[in-house]
């Protein structure tokens, strides 16, 4: 295990983890009827039981949940994006939403938690508009004039909430994060934009993603393009899947479908598709908790 991973282990769960090695040691101790020289035998060969344990850890930590739903990709982030300064994005947020404040800068100096790719900006979306919904059209319209005319929105008149809505998950994530930066009207959130789940389907990906990560939703990861432009650029770019959305295709109440924003025929496009698809150009970006 390496220390990254281990900074994200509370010490309440190594004591529970630590109780019950012990509790399994013991019951193997009298279940197996192991004598002097049985149990010498095993205290000879302590590295192959060591291997057997940490090999069985590892198993039981991974999901095999939709294990089906993820193919091998070498797409990346081929139009040389890489995250910007907190401070650059916070000017660029500025201009595009002049009623936005401050942001609590000092938090992008901390260290980044496993697997994020850096420190982004991201408005509360109630300081951009009335609803969810409403705030990601008011995205997409900066989006399409930012590419000067270069966007098309497949969803058009279809971005309601009996359509679109956050997941559970990242309603929760996002409000956790807002209450620890109270006052601040921009959050700095530490994210990755998509190779971390290149490959997955959304729900292979919602389904892997560790404790403190969550999906970002069109939202946050259209505001994160808006600072980024450079991500999607060229059709081979890495897409994009938005798992902290779902969305309903008939407005029916079923929300079995996500948005994406991708890059095609010269122009980004914003629209969805079934959570179970994985394709080698598709990946989820996420954001992580403060550790």
């Amino acid at each position: 295990m390496t220390t990254q991973s281990i900074t994200s282990v509370t010490d309440g769960q190594k004591k529970q983890y630590l109780r019950f090695v012990e509790d399994a040691a013991d019951k193997a101790l009298v279940e197996a009827v192991l004598d002097k020289d049985g149990l010498q035998r095993v205290i000879e060969n302590g590295d192959d039981l060591q291997a057997a344990i940490v090999a069985k850890l590892k198993e039981l930590s991974v999901t095999n949940e939709y294990a089906d739903e993820e193919v091998g990709s070498n797409y990346g982030y081929l139009s040389g994006y890489k995250p910007k300064g907190i401070a650059e994005q916070i000017k660029t947020l500025r201009k595009l939403f002049p009623s936005i404040g401050t942001a609590d800068e000092q938090i992008a100096s901390k260290p980044l938690p496993a697997s994020a790719e850096g420190w982004f900006a991201i408005p509360r979306y109630e300081l951009v508009a009335a609803s969810y919904n409403d705030a990601v059209l008011a995205v997409l319209e900066l989006t399409k004039k930012d590419r000067n005319g270069k966007f098309y929105n497949w969803c058009e008149g279809h971005l309601g909430p009996q359509y679109l809505h956050q997941t559970e998950r990242a309603v929760r994530s996002l409000k956790k994060i807002g209450e620890e930066q109270k006052g601040h009207d921009i959050l700095v959130v530490a994210a990755q934009f998509g190779l971390r789940h290149r490959g997955r389907s959304v729900r292979r990906a919602r389904s892997t993603m560790n404790s403190s990560e969550f999906g970002l939703g069109a939202f946050a990861v259209g505001v994160i393009l808006l600072t980024h432009p450079e991500r999607l650029k060229h059709y081979d770019d890495l897409w994009i899947d938005c798992a902290g959305d779902e969305y309903s295709p008939d407005a029916d109440g079923r929300f079995d479908e996500a948005p994406l924003f991708d890059f095609d025929d010269g122009e980004v496009e914003f629209f969805t598709h079934w959570v179970g698809n994985a394709r080698e150009f598709y990946g989820s970006a996420s954001g992580f908790l403060p550790q």
